[in-house]
């Protein structure tokens, strides 16, 4: 059983950028030790035979054909630009 003192979880509210007051920090110790213990026990389950899954509801995302194109719509999307010129986004010079 993996615990987690006090300092390290700390350490861990620090990296996470969570402030965590001093007088929370043992609960927060006693909540991660749970996480890490139960963590602990799904790595004992035996998934032999278990195919992987992405959802609990058997699923198939629609698909379109990969097929490439030119789109065909340049004067569409540069419709949207605040600044376009011969066919393309026109940007702010930022390099000299």
């Amino acid at each position: 059983m993996s615990t987690i003192d006090i300092e390290t979880a700390r350490r861990v509210a620090k990296l996470a950028r969570i402030r965590v007051a001093d007088d929370s920090l043992p609960q927060l110790a006693q909540e991660l030790s749970g996480i890490l213990t139960f963590m602990e026990q799904l790595g004992e389950v035996d998934v032999t035979g278990v195919e992987p899954m992405t959802s609990v509801t058997p699923m198939r995302l629609k698909r379109r054909p990969d097929a490439v194109t030119d789109g065909n719509i340049q004067d569409k999307v540069l419709s949207n630009a605040p600044d376009a010129r011969e066919g393309f986004f026109a940007v702010p010079k930022v390099v000299e």
